[in-house]
C-alpha cells in the first residue's frame, strides 16, 4: 500500500493554524478569571452563575478540526484506479505541396526544407487530437491516415521530396479533396485542413471551394516562398525551363491564396520564422466542446482521492458548534458506516419500492437485475424479455389473463421457438381484443412460418424416400456390374497368360543386351581411371574442384551481409506506393490532368 498526497500544497494551511492556536492559548492564559479574586460563595451573586469558572477549552477540538480539514483538502490516497483516456476530437489534416516549384531556394535552403521544418514544429505542439498527412503534386496521396501518433508523421516527413512523386504538376484541389475524404471516412464531423503550398493552379480556387462546401471542414493556408521566386533545380542538373527556353522562377502568389481563404471562410498566413503563423491559423483547434471528445482504447492509472473520508469525521465537530445534544446526531452515521453489501437492499427498500428499484435498474440497462426486482408480473416479464430470458418472461406473463398478457406471452413463446403455443396465445389475445393489429400480424407471420416448416419437413421426407429408391436402384446396378466384372476378369486372365509368355521372351532378349552394355561400361571406366592416374602423375595435385576457395567464401559472406541490410529510409516504399496508386487511377480514368510541370 502506497501513500500519496494529490494536493500537498494544502498542508501549508497548518502553519497559520498553529500561529492562531498559540495566540488564542496565550490570551486565554493571561485573561484571568473573577474566580481567582472573589470567593466562590459570593461570585454567583456578584457576576452570575456562568462566571464561577473558566469557559470550556475548545482549543483541542478546533485544532483537530483544522488539521483534519487541511489533510482532507490535500487529497490523501492509498491506491490507484484505472480511468478511461479521453481525447478531444481535434482532427487536422496536413496537405503538403510536393511540386517541383517547392525546390526553389528563395527560402534557404529550399521551400521544401522550410515547409517540412514548419510541419515538424506543428507536430511538436500537438498535444491532443488526430493528425493526418497528404502529399500532392500532379495527384494526391495519403502518407498517413488520421492518428494520434505524431512521431510516426515526424519520421516520414524528411523522406518526402518532389522527386518521388509519380506525376509532375501542382493539383492542390486533389489534395484538399483527399483531405475531406479522409475526414469523412474517419467519421469526423468537424475538422481542419492545413494547406502548405507555394501557389495554386488554374481552376484550383473553384474546385477547392466546391470540395469544402458542406463538408464541415475549415481551411487554413500557409504560403511558402517569396514574390520574386527562384530557379527550380533539376535532379540531373540545370534548371526547369519553359517552352521558350527561359528559366522558370515561380513566385508566391499571395493574392490567389488570400482569395481562396476568403471564398472558403478560412485563413491565410505567409510562413514565418517563429510560430506566429501557426498560432494564428490553428488558434481555435483546442476550443472544442466536451461533447467532441472521444474515448481511446486504453486506460491510465490515477490516484483515488480519499479525503472525503476525513470530511465525514468533521461532521460531528461541525454539528457540535451550534446545537446541544449533538452526540445523538451520530447515531444515523452508524447506519451509513455499515457495509453497503450487507444492508444495500434494506437501505433501498426504505426509500423506494421494488418496482421503482426495478425501473431504475431497467433504465440503467441492467435488465437481469430489473427482472428480479420487479414485483408486478407484467413489468418483471418485460425485463426478462429484454434480458432474453424468455422462459421467465412466459412465467411472468402467465400470471395475468388479459389481452396484453396473452399477447406478450405469445411474443415470448415465439422467441423461445414454441410456435404452436405462441399461435394459441395470439388467438386468445385476439379473442379478448379483436382490434389488435399487432397480434393479428404476428399470428399471420407465425402461421406462415409454421407452413414453411411443414413444407420443409415434407420435402425432407420426400427426399428421404427418393434417396431410398435411389439406393435400391444403385444396389441392383451394383449386382449387374459385379456379374459383368466377373466375365471381364475371366477374359482378362486369358489375356494375361498370353502376355506373360510374350514378356518372358522379351526379358531373355533384354538380359543379353544388358550383359553386353555392362561389359562396354567396364571397359570405358577402366580407360578413364587410367587417364586420371596419368594426369595426377604429371601435375602432382588433386583436381581443384574438391578444395574450397577462401576468396570465394569471403565474397559469399560479404554478399550475405549486404542482403541482410535493411534501409531505414522510407522514401523508397512511399515512392512505390504513390506510383502504384497513380497507375490505378490512370487505368480507372480518374487521374488528374495537369497543365504545368511545376
Amino acid at each position: 500500500m502506497e501513500f500519496h498526497l494529490m494536493r500537498p500544497q494544502w498542508l501549508w494551511m497548518l502553519a497559520p493554524a498553529l500561529v492562531l492556536l498559540v495566540l488564542i492559548w496565550r490570551r486565554r492564559k493571561h485573561s484571568g478569571s473573577w474566580s481567582a479574586v472573589i470567593s466562590a460563595e459570593l461570585l454567583p451573586h456578584l457576576v452570575g452563575e456562568q462566571a464561577g469558572g473558566r469557559n470550556r477549552n475548545w482549543l483541542p477540538v478546533i485544532a483537530l478540526g483544522w488539521v483534519l480539514a487541511a489533510v482532507a483538502a490535500s487529497g490523501p490516497s492509498f491506491h490507484k484506479i484505472p480511468l478511461p483516456v479521453n481525447q478531444k476530437q481535434d482532427a487536422l489534416v496536413l496537405v503538403l505541396d510536393l511540386s517541383y516549384s517547392m525546390k526553389s531556394a528563395d527560402l534557404a535552403p529550399s521551400r521544401m526544407d522550410r515547409a517540412r521544418q514548419k510541419l515538424l514544429d506543428l507536430l511538436k505542439q500537438r498535444r491532443e487530437g488526430q493528425t493526418g498527412l497528404i502529399a500532392y503534386a500532379g495527384d494526391a496521396h495519403i502518407v498517413t491516415p488520421l492518428t494520434d501518433d505524431t512521431l510516426t508523421i515526424a519520421n516520414l516527413l524528411p523522406a518526402l521530396n518532389p522527386d518521388m512523386m509519380p506525376l509532375p504538376g501542382s493539383d492542390a484541389a486533389a489534395g484538399v479533396r483527399q483531405a475531406v475524404d479522409l475526414l469523412h471516412s474517419a467519421g469526423i464531423r468537424q475538422g481542419k485542413i492545413l494547406l502548405v503550398t507555394d501557389g495554386l493552379g488554374a481552376g484550383d480556387n473553384r474546385a477547392i471551394a466546391k470540395a469544402l462546401a458542406g463538408s464541415g471542414a475549415e481551411l487554413a493556408i500557409i504560403g511558402v516562398g517569396t514574390s520574386t521566386g527562384a530557379p527550380i533545380p533539376l535532379p540531373s542538373g540545370g534548371f526547369v525551363k519553359d517552352q521558350q527556353g527561359t528559366i522558370v522562377m515561380p513566385g508566391l502568389d499571395e493574392d490567389a491564396l488570400r482569395e481562396l481563404a476568403d471564398d472558403t471562410g478560412g485563413r491565410y498566413r505567409r510562413m514565418q520564422i517563429d510560430d506566429s503563423d501557426l498560432d494564428s491559423l490553428l488558434a481555435d483547434s483546442a476550443l472544442l466542446a466536451d461533447s467532441d471528445s472521444i474515448a481511446l482504447d486504453r486506460t491510465a492509472d490515477t490516484w483515488e482521492d480519499q479525503g472525503y473520508l476525513l470530511v465525514l469525521a468533521l461532521l460531528p465537530l461541525a454539528l457540535g458548534l451550534f446545537r446541544r445534544g449533538w452526540v445523538l446526531c451520530l447515531l444515523p452515521l452508524l447506519l451509513v458506516a455499515q457495509p453497503r453489501d450487507a444492508s444495500a437492499a434494506a437501505w433501498d427498500d426504505l426509500w423506494s419500492t421494488r418496482d421503482q428499484q426495478g425501473q431504475q435498474a431497467l433504465q440503467s440497462g441492467d435488465s437481469a437485475a430489473a427482472a428480479q426486482l420487479f414485483e408486478t408480473p407484467a413489468w418483471a416479464g418485460t425485463a426478462a424479455y429484454l434480458n432474453e430470458d424468455y422462459e421467465l418472461a412466459v412465467e411472468n406473463f402467465s400470471e395475468a389473463e388479459d389481452a396484453d398478457a396473452w399477447y406478450n406471452r405469445g411474443n415470448a413463446l415465439a422467441k423461445n421457438g414454441q410456435l404452436d403455443e405462441a399461435i394459441a396465445a395470439y388467438k386468445e389475445s385476439l379473442a379478448l381484443l379483436p382490434e389488435q393489429d399487432d397480434a393479428r400480424e404476428n399470428l399471420e407471420l407465425l402461421e406462415q412460418l409454421k407452413e414453411q416448416q411443414e413444407q420443409q419437413q415434407n420435402q425432407e421426407q420426400q427426399q428421404n424416400q427418393d434417396q431410398q429408391q435411389n439406393q435400391d436402384q444403385q444396389q441392383n446396378q451394383d449386382q449387374q456390374q459385379n456379374q459383368d466384372q466377373q466375365q471381364n476378369q475371366d477374359q482378362q486372365q486369358n489375356q494375361d497368360q498370353q502376355q506373360n509368355q510374350d514378356q518372358q521372351q522379351n526379358q531373355d532378349q533384354q538380359q543379353n543386351q544388358d550383359q553386353q552394355q555392362n561389359q562396354n561400361q567396364d571397359e570405358q571406366q577402366a580407360q578413364e581411371a587410367q587417364q586420371q592416374e596419368t594426369e595426377q602423375d604429371d601435375t602432382g595435385q588433386r583436381p581443384a574442384a574438391t578444395e574450397a576457395d577462401p576468396a570465394e567464401q569471403e565474397r559469399d559472406q560479404a554478399m550475405e551481409q549486404w542482403l541482410r541490410r535493411v534501409p531505414d529510409d522510407p522514401s523508397g516504399l512511399l515512392r512505390e506506393k504513390f506510383r502504384y496508386e497513380s497507375q490505378m487511377r490512370q487505368q480507372q480514368g480518374t487521374g488528374s490532368k495537369n497543365e504545368t510541370y511545376w
